[in-house]
């Protein structure tokens, strides 16, 4: 019989794991220790130099368990197991998905460097942008949704430092409003500003898409990151992140781990093992679910806007870039309520199956404001040019039964025509 090759979904069940090692549990269990003993000085050594980096691997050689700051069972399988759905070399899992984000900025930026970054981000990215990488004199550049290709050439090159260009950051679907960005296109932008000594990266926030959707590393990206809170983790019962790339990044995303310490633990990256079992089932009916709530609001009369990938326009460059780049339109829902904050607050307030939570990518679905609340701390003049505005709600979408979903929607959505119609009685 032919070589099979198993899809990750089937491999999410027992890829990288030996029962065999583990007293054949099936599961593979918690690793809760801090330390692993070595059989010999000679192995303790030859341990530490690889972790160390202090010679090369020879061929079939791994890296032995030293401190579960540098490597732990359950880390390491996890770490397999993402790999095969991003098809990388390797991966890195953080505590938390700023874990993720703040490491790389910090291992691949240094003073003098500028940075271009895509509109909108998560509202702690642009924090750390805006407020931390400016304090180590890193320069940066903030392109805006609809920008092309050739202006934000054209920002570079008016920067005077188009020699200094170390990285571009996209985040694609953004955080909260679905605009899309040509990954191939500053994978290019890239490559133009590149030169022998120094290779320009492009890193992108995955998260909005995790890692069923959308593989930038396909597109032409060096680094994927991850809030491996939501889908990933998907139960909102973690926090974590991940980084994703080839061996060779890899290896300096790990080593900045070691000494920042900022590693998921043993129990949380077993939590993760348990949700990468049903990760595809999962996101498969999250996506179903979001492009019926997303049909449904597109036609309400209270909906002035719907922002989801699933509602582009053929023919426009946003849905090319969809279709070339994406496999489904995602989970992610946001709209522009007629009215403004009060409307907005209105139908928050009234929703009975939603809860009004930050946070995304969980089995249940949520709701929430992004203006007050993830994008709080963002640029007022900013927001408004990215349409975060007062009149914008973003939902996400879980695994309910699509009709309660709808449901829910069209009983808060009338409490809000309700309430307007008392207050211009009262009035």
């Amino acid at each position: 019989m032919k070589d099979h090759n198993f899809n990750p979904e089937s491999l999410m069940m027992t890829y990288g794991y030996k029962p065999e090692l583990s007293e054949g549990a099936i599961k593979c269990p918690i690793f809760q220790t801090s330390t692993f003993v070595f059989k010999t000085a000679e192995e303790g050594k030859a341990f530490f130099e690889l972790a160390y980096g202090l010679r090369e691997k020879s061929e079939k050689e791994e890296l032995g368990l030293i401190y579960s700051r540098i490597n732990n069972p359950n880390l390491e399988i996890l770490e397999n197991r993402l790999c095969l759905w991003d098809k990388a070399d390797d991966c890195a899992v953080f505590e938390s998905g700023m874990s993720a984000i703040s490491t790389v900025l910090l291992e691949f930026l240094k003073p003098g460097d500028l940075l271009v970054y895509s509109n909108p981000v998560y509202g702690g990215t642009d924090h750390f942008i805006h407020h931390f990488l400016d304090k180590i004199g890193v320069d940066t550049i903030g392109v805006m949704p609809n920008q092309t290709i050739e202006e934000v050439e054209e920002m570079i090159e008016a920067s005077g430092k188009s020699d200094k260009l170390a990285m571009i950051y996209l985040e694609t679907p953004a955080n909260p409003t679905n605009d899309i960005v040509d990954i191939e296109k500053f994978s290019q932008i890239a490559v133009k500003y590149s030169s022998e000594e120094r290779k320009t990266l492009v890193a992108v926030d995955n998260t909005y898409m995790g890692p069923l959707w959308q593989h930038p590393l396909q597109c032409g990206a060096d680094l994927v990151l991850y809030s491996a809170t939501k889908y990933i983790g998907g139960h909102s019962d973690l926090i974590a992140g991940a980084v994703l790339g080839n061996a060779e990044l890899m290896i300096r995303v790990k080593t900045l781990r070691t000494f920042l310490g900022n590693m998921v633990s043993p129990h949380t990256a077993w939590l993760l093992l348990r949700s990468l079992e049903t990760l595809k089932v999962r996101m498969d009916q999250q996506t179903q679910n979001a492009q019926l709530v997303a049909d449904y609001l597109e036609k309400h009369p209270k909906i002035e806007k719907v922002h989801y990938l699933g509602l582009l326009e053929e023919g426009t460059e946003s849905y090319e870039i969809y279709k070339k780049q994406c496999s489904a339109p995602g989970a992610m829902v946001s709209f522009d309520i007629v009215g403004g904050e009060k409307e907005a607050f209105m139908f928050l307030n009234n929703l009975k199956l939603m809860k009004l939570a930050v946070s995304l990518g969980g089995t249940e679905s949520l709701s929430e404001h992004p203006k007050t609340m993830t994008h709080a701390g963002v640029d007022e003049a900013q927001r408004q040019q990215m349409n975060i505005t007062d009149q914008l709600v973003r939902l996400s979408i879980g695994v309910e039964s699509a009709k309660d979903l709808i449901w829910d929607l069209e009983q808060a959505l009338e409490k809000v025509d309700i309430a307007n119609a008392l207050e211009v009685e009262t009035v």
